[in-house]
C-alpha cells in the first residue's frame, strides 16, 4: 500500500498537550459554562484550547495565534475544517472577555474537579490556608452582590495596613494542590473565625475520601478543634507561641533526658554535622467547644518535635537580631541620657514612658526591647544657664548653674538559652494509630510556608520513607497499639517507643 504525504509539518509537544485537554474535556466543560453564538465558527472552549496551545509553544500574541498554530499543523488536530482565519485577535479576544464576566473562579473550579474525576486523584487530606489581597481605589462599604466580601482594613499580610482588602481562603489537596475550595471572606474577617467556616465547606464538598484538614497555627483554636472533633476529622496544626500549653510542651520537653529519634540526616557538607529530629506525641487537656455552645475539657493529642537544625538557625537568627538592635538601643540611650528634666515627677513621668507603661501613641500599644534589659534611674543633675542680672559679674561670683535631674540608662542583652531554640508543637486529632512520624510528614508536606514547616519539609525527601509513611496513615502499615503511651509504627524508619 502506497501512502502519499502531502504535507510535513513540526508538531512539536502540542499534540500531547491537545491529547491532554481532550482527556480533561477543556473544550466541553468551557463550553457549557460559555455557550457560544451559532453563528460563530470557533466555540469558546475551542478558543481557550488554542490559547493554550498557543502559550505553551512560545509565541502567544493573539494575531499570531491563528498562523504558528497553522505551521505546527495543529488547526485540523484542534478542530475538522478550522480555518486559520477563525482564528484571528478579535475573536480570541471576545473569549478572554466571555471568561472574564463568567468568573474565572468557577471555570478553574469546574477543569479542577474535572483533573480529579478523570485522573481519580485522591484527596485524603486537605491543606488549608488563608492570604489578603490589598484593594487600591475608592470602595463602598456595603457590596452590590449578596453575598460578595466587603473590602475593609484589617490585618495586611502584605504589610498595607494601609489599604482596604479582602481575604481569600483556599482548599487544597495534599497531591497536587488542586483547589478544592475557594471562598472571599470580608476584609476585617479572622483567620481563627474563617478556620471552622472553612471545614465546614469542605464537608460540603461531599468528598467521600477526604479524612482531615491541615491548617497553620491560626486553626488552633475552641471552635476548630470541637468542630473537628464532633465531626470525626482529622486536623494537624501548629499551635502558636503564645498559648500554654505550647510553653508548657516546650518546657516539659526540654526537661526530658532524650526524646526518641524520628529523624537523622547527614549535613549537606562535610563539616556540617548531622541534622536531627526527635519527637514524641503525649496527651494533654484543652478547651474545645462544640455547635451548641458547650465549652469542654477533652485530651488532646500533641506532637512535641525538637530539630537540630531549626535550633541552629533560630540561634543564628536571634544573634542577628539583637546585633540589629543593639545600634537602636545605643542611639535610645544617647537620647535619653541628654533629656534634661525639671522635676522628680517628670522624670518619673519619663521612665513610665521608655518602660512602655504609658497608653502609647495614637492608639498603638507600646512595644518593650525584644532582645536587650533596658533600666532607667533618676540622678540629681547641674547644667549652667543664663546669668538672672545684665552686666558684667563680679570676679568673686559661682558661674550660674540649674538643678535638674537626668535619667541613667543601663542595657543588658538577653540571654537565649539553646535548650530553649528548635521546638515545635503540633495539635492533632488523628487517632493514635497514626504514629508520630506521620503527623509530622503530614504537616511537612503542606502547602503552607511557615518557618516552623520549612524547618522540616526537607526531612522527608526519600520516596520510600514517604511510600511508609502513607501506608501507616491509610492503616495498613500493620498492628498499632492506640495507646499513646506505647504506639510504635513498624514501617515508620526511625520511630522507637514513644
Amino acid at each position: 500500500m502506497t501512502i502519499a504525504v502531502q504535507q510535513i509539518s513540526p508538531v512539536a509537544h502540542l499534540p500531547l498537550i491537545l491529547g491532554v485537554l481532550r482527556r480533561l474535556e477543556v473544550a466541553t466543560v468551557i463550553d457549557r459554562l460559555l455557550p457560544s453564538h451559532p453563528a460563530h465558527v470557533l466555540s469558546c472552549g475551542r478558543g481557550v484550547a488554542a490559547l493554550v496551545l498557543a502559550i505553551l509553544e512560545g509565541d502567544h500574541a493573539l494575531y499570531k495565534v491563528g498562523k504558528r498554530l497553522e505551521e505546527r499543523g495543529m488547526l485540523d488536530l484542534l478542530q475538522a475544517g478550522l480555518p486559520r482565519t477563525s482564528l484571528h485577535d478579535y475573536r480570541l479576544g471576545h473569549i478572554l472577555d466571555a471568561l472574564f464576566a463568567t468568573n474565572l473562579n468557577k471555570v478553574f473550579s469546574a477543569l479542577a474537579l474535572k483533573a480529579l474525576e478523570v485522573y481519580a486523584i485522591p484527596t485524603p487530606w486537605l491543606h488549608q490556608d488563608t492570604t489578603t489581597i490589598a484593594l487600591y481605589g475608592a470602595y463602598a462599604d456595603e457590596p452590590k452582590m449578596v453575598g460578595a466580601p466587603r473590602p475593609a482594613y484589617g490585618h495586611s499580610k502584605d504589610g498595607r495596613d494601609d489599604l482596604k482588602q479582602v481575604l481569600l481562603s483556599l482548599g487544597v489537596s495534599g497531591d497536587g494542590g488542586l483547589p478544592l475550595r475557594l471562598g472571599g471572606r470580608d476584609g476585617n474577617r479572622s483567620d481563627s473565625v474563617e478556620t471552622p467556616l472553612a471545614i465546614e465547606e469542605c464537608l460540603a464538598l461531599g468528598l467521600d475520601e477526604m479524612r482531615g484538614i491541615v491548617a497553620d497555627s491560626k486553626a488552633y483554636s475552641r471552635r476548630t478543634l470541637g468542630l473537628c472533633l464532633e465531626h470525626g476529622i482529622g486536623l494537624v496544626t501548629l499551635v502558636p507561641r503564645t498559648c500554654t500549653v505550647r510553653q508548657e510542651l516546650e518546657a516539659w520537653g526540654s526537661q526530658q533526658p532524650t526524646l526518641p529519634l524520628l529523624v537523622e540526616k547527614p549535613g549537606r557538607t562535610q563539616a556540617e554535622a548531622p541534622h536531627y529530629w526527635h519527637g514524641q506525641s503525649v496527651l494533654r487537656q484543652v478547651e474545645v467547644e462544640y455547635s451548641d455552645g458547650r465549652v469542654v475539657s477533652e485530651a488532646l493529642r500533641f506532637v512535641v518535635v525538637h530539630s537540630s537544625q531549626l535550633a541552629q538557625q533560630q540561634t543564628q537568627a536571634y544573634t542577628a537580631a539583637q546585633a540589629q538592635e543593639a545600634a537602636a538601643v545605643a542611639a535610645h540611650v544617647h537620647h535619653v541620657q541628654a533629656r534634661w528634666l525639671a522635676c522628680e515627677a517628670d522624670a518619673a513621668a519619663a521612665i513610665a514612658e521608655y518602660e512602655h507603661r504609658g497608653p502609647g501613641r495614637r492608639g498603638r500599644r507600646p512595644q518593650a526591647w525584644r532582645y536587650h534589659t533596658v533600666r532607667y534611674h533618676v540622678v540629681a543633675a547641674t547644667r549652667p544657664t543664663r546669668r538672672a542680672r545684665r552686666g558684667r559679674p563680679a570676679k568673686t561670683d559661682p558661674p550660674p548653674t540649674e538643678a535638674g535631674y537626668r535619667l541613667m540608662v543601663e542595657v543588658e542583652g538577653l540571654v537565649n538559652p539553646e535548650e530553649d531554640n528548635g521546638w515545635t508543637v503540633l495539635a492533632t486529632t488523628v487517632s493514635a494509630e497514626v504514629c508520630t512520624d506521620a503527623v509530622m510528614w503530614l504537616y511537612s508536606s503542606g502547602h503552607t510556608e511557615t518557618r516552623n514547616s520549612r524547618s522540616i519539609r526537607g526531612v522527608y525527601d526519600e520516596p520510600t520513607h514517604n511510600e511508609k509513611i502513607s501506608r501507616c496513615i491509610q492503616g495498613t502499615c500493620g498492628e498499632v497499639s492506640r495507646r499513646i503511651g506505647s504506639t510504635h509504627c513498624p514501617d515508620c524508619p526511625g520511630l522507637g517507643r514513644e
